[in-house]
């Protein structure tokens, strides 16, 4: 049976039926199990990306990088990423997830090993521009998987478990990039980081289907999925208008696109400058930060987790389903008030608690703020809907990188903590004024597929 592709058309009957009938066995709960299949794509992004930022103090040593220099190679990563999340979104949109995940996987691990062959901050700022352009797929394709996968009242549920990938490969990197640094090589390190992709991207083609064509989904499963997205039905748009026309011109997309412009910075601080931080100002060398700098990623998949949970805990008080998700994003802004004591903790061990709690309350609001494309967007734009509001997330992490290098190496990073203790306040009252239900007509009853 041929892939469906992304043309916002339902499948057949017929269709359902051949993929729900390929098989007797059968998995109970297989959504779920999807879910922990997006977080191990997740993983592994996150794992290639905080290998730099665990190398960094050797490579500041090694080949001369100082922070200005430093924050040049990572603004390479996310310009790259910025201006590739919404094309890569649309590319998956079109063909399918399966497909345009995998080619992501393969593409961003073949980037990741190269960085072994760095020199110098310009052949490092060249490799990880490639890396930001083959790791935008991750997210536009996890969101539109949860978008086909889980109702509404589960998709942050589901959001937080993909989205604990990227704690666990910020909580792995440090052990694990510190030991081959110190046992081999920071070369090694990116090479063995890389190789990793290249298992999941086997796990991912053997494994992932759409909930129409995977013939592991019972026949209840695929109704209840079916029946629950009713919840929160989005009307569909003529595949003849653009994509991009559909979402950009909406005052949704502003409120989720403002709103992760805002809370980005504190998670890219915390995603490349924490083994940085602890280097230069607490004084922690590599077998140091090895031990002690994936506790806020630790951290961080709680709050993935936990903040999934917020939304449906709200909805039980009979909230309307985004008052439920604003009111999730608020108790996070609120937590990441906390970031303003790590500049001022008294010893190491305090700053990183400090900064347990500030990955704890991004990575809870992300939860929401990366299922709201689901909730608002017709299915066919979901994946262009997660990649735009993702190049705005992106951009204001990336002028906030800009300014981390200068202020660090000349003030200090208490400046930095600060403003992004903050910043998450301003871009939630931006979402609760902005973000309204969207506009829906009845949903008639479909049919569906026949007993398997």
């Amino acid at each position: 049976m041929e892939l469906a592709r992304g043309t916002g058309s339902a499948p057949s009957t017929e269709t359902v039926q051949v993929g729900l009938e390929r098989s007797t066995f059968k998995i109970k709960g297989l959504r779920w199990w999807i879910a922990i299949l997006l977080m191990g794509v997740t993983v592994v992004n996150y794992l290639d990306r905080s290998c730099l930022s665990v190398a960094a103090p050797v490579l500041k040593k090694d080949l001369a990088i100082d922070e200005i220099q430093f924050s040049r190679i990572l603004m390479a990563f996310q310009f790259a990423y910025l201006v590739m999340m919404p094309i890569v979104g649309r590319l998956i949109d079109w063909i399918n997830i399966r497909k345009g995940l995998s080619l992501s996987i393969f593409a961003w691990s073949l980037a990741q090993m190269a960085a072994a062959l760095a020199t110098g901050w310009r052949s490092f700022f060249v490799f990880r521009g490639l890396l930001g352009v083959t790791e935008a797929g991750n997210f536009p394709g996890a969101i539109k998987a949860v978008s086909q996968w889980f109702r509404p009242k589960e998709r942050t549920v589901a959001t937080g478990i993909f989205n604990m990938g990227a704690g666990l490969g910020g909580l792995i990197a440090p052990p694990l990039v510190a030991f081959l640094i110190l046992n081999y090589s920071w070369q090694l390190a990116f090479v063995v980081t890389g190789l990793i992709g290249f298992v999941w991207v086997a796990i991912w083609l053997a494994f992932y289907r759409s909930p129409e064509e995977h013939p592991w989904l019972s026949k209840q499963e695929y109704d209840d999925i079916k029946e629950g997205q009713r919840e929160l039905a989005v009307d569909e748009v003529s595949a003849e208008k653009g994509v991009w026309k559909v979402v950009v011109p909406q005052r949704n997309f502003w409120a989720i696109g403002i709103a992760r412009f805002l809370s980005e910075p504190a998670w890219q601080f915390f995603t490349y400058w924490i083994p940085m931080y602890l280097a230069t100002e607490r004084h922690m060398n590599i077998k140091q930060i090895g031990y002690f700098a994936w506790v806020p990623f630790l951290a961080a998949d709680l709050g993935s987790f936990v903040g999934g949970l917020f939304s449906p805990m709200f909805a039980k008080f009979n909230l309307p389903v985004l008052t439920a998700r604003k009111c999730s994003a608020l108790v996070c802004a609120l937590l990441m008030v906390f970031a303003i004591f790590i500049g001022r903790a008294p010893s190491a061990e305090w700053a990183i608690f400090f900064f347990c709690i500030g990955a704890f309350a991004h990575q809870a609001m992300s939860a929401t703020l990366m299922t709201l494309p689901a909730d608002v967007f017709p299915k066919r734009t979901v994946a262009s809907a997660n990649g735009l509001s993702g190049t705005l997330a992106v951009l204001g992490g990336m002028l906030f990188t800009a300014v981390i290098g200068v202020v660090a190496k000349t003030i200090g990073y208490g400046p930095l903590f600060t403003t992004i203790a903050f910043l998450d306040l301003i871009g939630v009252s931006v979402l609760w004024v902005l973000l309204r239900q969207p506009k829906t007509s009845p949903v008639p009853a479909s049919k569906s597929p026949a007993a398997a």
